[in-house]
């Protein structure tokens, strides 16, 4: 298994409680690891990038997916910002909507597999499974 995340500490924490896994302080928006995997978890993190962003995340996802690997990733439930707050500190939330989410997945060679709005099993988060072509 290997982690990334922009946060030195979360990272530490990481390393920490899990040495035997490979932890990388990186941004995924620039993530160009040379290795694929047969997973890609985007959970609680994704939907923290612009809306750009998001629709340039789906190339980084295809570039580290091996033949036949999943995709699994949590989004809003519509199109828009919000700003919400986690400890006192601002939150940025964006969603692109259902359809171009279908669009950008199928673009960057990823076969929709499964699709839950507001799912009350995962805490009420839309998500998202897809499977890279091989």
């Amino acid at each position: 298994m290997t982690g990334v995340d922009t946060s030195p500490s979360l990272i530490a924490l990481c390393r920490r409680r899990m040495p035997e896994h490979e932890w990388i302080v990186a941004d995924m928006r620039t993530l160009a690891l040379s290795q694929h995997f047969d997973g890609i978890l985007g959970w609680d993190s994704f939907f923290h990038l612009s809306h750009d962003s998001q629709r340039n995340m789906f190339h980084i996802f295809a570039a580290h997916a091996a033949p036949g690997a999943f995709l699994l990733f949590n989004t809003g439930s519509e199109y828009g910002e919000v700003l919400g707050e986690y400890q006192g500190e601002p939150l940025y939330h964006a969603s692109l909507d259902s359809a171009e989410y279908q669009q950008l997945l199928d673009d960057a060679g990823f076969d929709l597999v499964a699709h839950t709005a507001n799912d009350p099993l995962a805490g009420g988060r839309t998500v998202w499974l897809a499977q890279f072509r091989t």
